[in-house]
């Protein structure tokens, strides 16, 4: 199975809050989006399942939801 492509997301200023970036990076539609995605389990940062809609982002960090990946750029 051949996993999507880390799409590069250019940040202006980091850190970066979580719920911000799932909407930045098109992976919600709105920040209700983002906290139901939040609240189902179905995020994942660096490998690691994250609820928090809060938690900080930093370059480099990969997001994944549903197979789709995005990562903060400076």
């Amino acid at each position: 199975m051949t996993r999507d492509p880390i799409h590069d997301v250019p940040l202006a200023e980091q850190p970066i809050r979580l719920g911000q970036f799932l909407k930045l990076a098109g992976l919600a539609e709105d920040g209700s989006h983002a906290k139901e995605l939040l609240e189902a389990g179905e995020v994942q940062v660096n490998g690691r399942p994250e609820t928090r809609r809060g938690a900080q982002l930093n370059a480099g960090d990969v997001v994944a939801v549903r197979g789709r990946r995005a990562r903060p750029v400076v």
